[in-house]
C-alpha cells in the first residue's frame, strides 16, 4: 500500500468516524475521560488528530502557514485539555480543511518529494523523510482512531467498524 491509498482510507473511514461522533451527545465527547496532561476528553483527540496533520504537512513539510489560524474560534489554541467546551462541529470542521490541505497536497507527492529530508524546526538535529512522516501521520491518526473507538465503547456507544478490509476495493 502507497501513500495516497492510505490516506484514501483514512478519508473513507473519517467519514464513517465523523457521522458517529455528530451523533454523539455533546456531554459524552466532553466528558474528562483521561487523566492525560494533553487529553482529558474524546474532543481533546479530535482536535489533536487534526491539529498534528496540519502541524506536520503545513508547517514541517510545505513550511506554510497551517490551517488552524484561519479558523477564529481555534486560531489562538495551542493544544492540550481544552477542547471539552468546543462544539464538535467546530473541531470536525477544522479537521475537514486540513484534510481539503492534505489532498490538495498529496498529488504533488513524487519519488523526489517522498525522499526530501525534512529538518524539524523544533528538534535540532533531526532529519526526517517526507516518506517518513506521512506514514507517521498515517499510523498515528489510526492510533487515537483506535483510542476514541475505545472511549465511545465505555459510555455505551458503539463506534464504526474501521478496519481496513471495510473499505478495500473488491477484487
Amino acid at each position: 500500500m502507497n501513500i495516497p491509498d492510505a490516506y484514501d482510507y483514512l478519508v473513507r473511514a473519517r467519514r464513517d468516524s465523523w457521522a458517529t461522533l455528530e451523533r454523539v451527545p455533546d456531554e459524552v465527547l466532553s466528558c474528562p475521560l483521561l487523566d492525560g496532561a494533553k487529553f482529558h476528553c474524546i474532543k481533546d483527540l479530535v482536535f489533536h488528530i487534526a491539529a498534528t496533520e496540519d502541524f506536520w504537512i503545513r508547517e514541517e513539510i510545505l513550511r506554510e502557514q497551517p490551517v488552524r489560524p484561519t479558523i477564529p474560534a481555534l486560531k489562538d489554541t495551542q493544544g492540550g485539555p481544552v477542547f471539552a467546551g468546543f462544539p464538535c462541529e467546530t473541531l470536525l470542521d477544522y479537521w475537514r480543511l486540513v484534510e481539503q490541505s492534505t489532498l490538495a497536497y498529496l498529488p504533488t507527492v513524487d519519488d523526489d518529494e517522498l525522499n526530501r529530508i525534512v529538518t524539524v524546526h523544533d528538534r535540532p538535529g533531526k532529519r526526517y523523510t517526507v516518506d517518513g512522516l506521512l506514514w507517521n501521520l498515517i499510523i498515528h491518526e489510526a492510533r487515537h482512531v483506535a483510542q476514541i473507538s475505545v472511549l465511545l465503547r465505555t459510555q455505551g456507544i458503539k463506534p464504526p467498524a474501521l478496519d481496513l478490509y471495510y473499505y478495500l476495493p473488491i477484487a
